[in-house]
């Protein structure tokens, strides 16, 4: 099993692929890594920090979805009712947008760093996005 390392403005966290739970979602991603593009904060959702990705399509649907991800776990919502978007949960998540509840596949889980976490979702909070990178090593 690989490593992935994720780099959001000045932090780094280790993470792996849920490969057993969202099998799909982690050989599609995996085709799209080295993956760059900006986190900013939730607006609906609570404690998290996103990537808003317009229609791209990762050619998935769900599995291992869930509504309520834990801090240190990340989800892809594969589209459909609302734009395709990846999320960090930093602290307490329901899921949603402007439409109203959403399920994302949970297919990350972050494995070091957790501690910075919520450092990171407040200063994304009141000073901006921020650059993000995932690749395996």
């Amino acid at each position: 099993m690989s490593k992935l390392v994720i780099r959001a403005g000045d932090f780094t966290f280790d993470a792996r692929f849920e490969e057993q739970a969202a099998p799909k979602t982690v050989e599609a991603f995996r085709k799209a890594l080295p993956f760059e593009s900006h986190i900013i904060h939730v607006r609906w959702s609570g404690e998290a920090v996103w990537m808003p990705l317009g229609d791209l399509d990762f050619g998935v649907g769900y599995e291992n979805h869930t509504s309520y991800p834990a801090p240190g776990q990340i989800i892809l919502y594969p589209g459909g009712i609302s734009e395709t978007e990846i999320l960090i949960a930093y602290g307490g998540v329901r899921f949603a947008s402007k439409v109203g509840q959403l399920a994302g596949n949970h297919f990350i889980t972050l494995t070091s760093g957790l501690e910075n976490l919520a450092t990171l979702g407040k200063s994304v909070l009141w000073n901006g996005a921020l650059p993000i990178r995932f690749e395996e090593v």
